[in-house]
């Protein structure tokens, strides 16, 4: 069992390095029957020892509080075992040493050291589970077990991964992170798997000592995790912890494609589906088409719902023949604009990759419905004209949201170069705000989403298919302003860090005679105010570099009208080099100090008058 038990996550802001001033720092003391360990006395406890229990805590930590009684009584069972097994506990937020040493991330954490190796224990937090385990891995005899999990080397990757119907391997580096949050997990994740009929296997290569296996597959960064069939790489996008793994590999192995038995599965989902009703056609398993659609379907199968069938009836009624792929919208999304299903013959030249062209120009209607759920899947592209009303095709309201969605049929045919969707009012009130027309009393609203993260808002007035047909005619002839979220613009910029907001971001920030290093931060971010006079040392540093400016901008209180510059944390910092402004570099893990950044900006600077090395 995994963790049954809830702990308390570490903030990763716990910066509490007090100091015990301990007249002997070695002197190991007891509460309760429970030994006490530190930075300073853990090593010299640990040695020479061949079973030691260790719990670590936070003192603020509920779940630990609820545990310390418990622990106790295990100490008292553990002393009277022959030999006596030694009980500890370590105060995580003071040992920070130890705490890194041990990956320690939530608490309580409890390990086992056999001969000073860690051991984790996720089992039960009850005094007779914990006790048998401990007594378990104090037997001489007892070794670790083997990990599922396999190791690739460029000696014999291709051997394995060629040869395995499907594997999942993890690309890390030693010293990442993430990488080592990961590894418990997956090492969880990979026995559970290898017990499944038929196995899973999952593997693991270190990117860093195997550098040509990590170029051959573009990882470029750490932990990358692809899944191989037949040696053919594809993207992992699942959960990256033990269930979610478990649970995802266990899908990617079925086929990519379920099979129809009968017509009424078809029927069905296109009476009250809201996607793209997909099957393939065909005469047996064995029919070579067959082989070329699963291809095609395996890459995409996290996106879109495939079917197929060997049925004559099904056949008959999506009117086609052996080796045809057929797609068709569920009848809520049909229109006379467009017809009512789309076919691809799939020959012995047919590509997979012509296949999943296939899919992509057909999966969106006329006029689809955009939701929360299929927003990331089926809406990115842009230009995305979205209106928005109560959108609701349950039996009561089909009636008026049709009304409407007829309106907009009506424009959508004559621009074919866009894309159109409904989507309901309450669904995106956060984007109706943005758009300023949250408040506009009309009960439908139209926005355009474009390129670069730039939008646009129709003028409330009463809906109907002419008002709509203007408004996407002046886009279309750049007549409209976008609608950029900004404070007021700072009457003085004097300062040696440039203020920015969303509607002077195009001048200070793109201005392609000029580099700009610009920090979007948040008022309330503790790291921000930390970095603020390093950042303002840094922006007097380069005072008199009139083509280098350091800038700021508060991301909470202005767009960033710019797609590439994404803020996903505060802060985010970007480099905008004078002739890259669509591919600022981002300041990645290094340390946020003067040092750091200056080094950053002199190493992508395209303006620099002299090098400053000198500080």
């Amino acid at each position: 069992s995994y963790l049954k038990e809830a702990r308390c996550e570490e903030d990763e802001d716990d910066d509490d390095d007090e100091d015990d001033d301990d007249a002997d720092d070695t002197e190991v003391k007891e509460e309760n029957g429970v030994l006490v360990l530190t930075d300073k006395n853990f090593d010299t406890f640990i040695e020479g020892k061949d079973t030691v229990l260790v719990e670590f805590y936070a003192p603020w930590c509920g779940h630990c509080k609820q545990f310390a009684p418990e622990y106790e009584k295990i100490a008292q069972t553990l002393k009277e075992n022959d030999p006596p097994i030694p009980v500890a506990k370590v105060d995580a937020t003071k040992a920070s040493a130890l705490s890194s040493k041990f990956e320690v991330s939530g608490y309580p954490t409890i390990k086992i050291l056999k001969n000073g190796e860690p051991v984790d224990y996720d089992g039960d937090r009850s005094e007779h589970a914990i006790v048998e385990r401990v007594k378990e891995v104090a037997q001489p005899d007892w070794k670790p077990p083997p990990e599922a999990t396999l190791v690739l080397t460029k000696d014999n990757f291709d051997d394995v991964v060629n040869n395995a119907d499907i594997i999942l391997v993890e690309f890390y580096a030693p010293w990442c992170g993430h990488c080592k949050r990961l590894a418990p997990e997956y090492e969880k994740a990979a026995k559970e798997l290898s017990n499944r009929t038929p196995p899973i296997p999952l593997a693991k290569v270190d990117a860093t000592a195997e550098s040509d296996l990590a170029t051959r597959f573009g990882v470029s960064g750490y932990p990358t995790l692809k899944i191989f069939r037949k040696g053919k790489a594809f993207d992992y996008n699942g959960p990256r912890e033990k269930f979610g793994i478990v649970d995802y590999m266990s899908d990617q192995a079925g086929p990519p494609s379920k099979q129809v038995q009968t017509l009424k599965q078809v029927q069905e989902l296109v009476r009250d589906g809201d996607d793209a009703v997909i099957v393939g056609i065909f005469s047996s398993e064995e029919d070579a088409a067959y082989e070329i659609y699963q291809e095609a379907c395996n890459s995409l199968r996290d996106d879109y719902k495939f079917m197929h069938t060997f049925n004559n009836e099904v056949a008959q009624f999506l009117k086609a023949s052996p080796g045809q792929v057929v797609m068709l919208q569920p009848e809520k999304f049909r229109s006379k604009y467009e017809p009512t299903s789309y076919s691809l013959t799939i020959n012995d030249s047919t590509s997979a990759s012509e296949v999943q062209e296939f899919f992509k120009k057909h999966i969106l209607p006329l006029v689809g419905h955009r939701k929360q759920s299929n927003d990331a899947k089926r809406y990115t592209t842009r230009p995305l004209v979205v209106v928005y009303y109560g959108v609701d095709f349950s039996f009561d309201y089909r009636v008026a949201t049709q009304f409407w969605r007829s309106k907009v049929l009506e424009v959508a045919k004559d621009f074919p170069e866009y894309t159109f969707a409904i989507a309901d009012e309450e669904d995106y009130a956060d984007e109706l705000k943005s758009l300023g027309l949250s408040e506009s009393g009309e009960e439908v609203n139209v926005g355009i989403l474009s390129e670069g993260g730039k939008k646009y808002a129709m003028d409330p007035e009463e809906f109907d298919s002419d008002v709509l047909q203007s408004f996407v005619m002046a886009f279309k002839k750049g007549k409209l302003k976008p609608i950029v979220k900004s404070q007021p613009i700072p009457k003085s910029n004097k300062g040696p860090v440039k203020v920015v907001v969303g509607k002077t971001f195009d001048d200070i920030v793109m201005d392609t005679k000029k580099d700009v290093l610009i920090e979007f931060y948040a008022p309330w971010c503790g790291h921000c105010k930390k970095l603020e006079p390093d950042y303002t040392a840094l922006g007097k540093k380069y005072k008199n570099e009139k083509n280098i400016v350091i800038a700021k901008m508060d991301a909470t209180a202005n767009d960033v009208p710019h797609d590439s510059y994404k803020v996903e944390g505060f802060p985010t910092i970007y480099f905008s080099p004078s002739n890259k402004k669509q591919n600022p570099v981002k300041f990645e893990g290094g340390k946020r100090d003067m040092e750091e950044l200056s080094k950053f900006v002199e190493k992508h600077a395209t303006k620099l008058t002299q090098k400053k090395d000198e500080l």
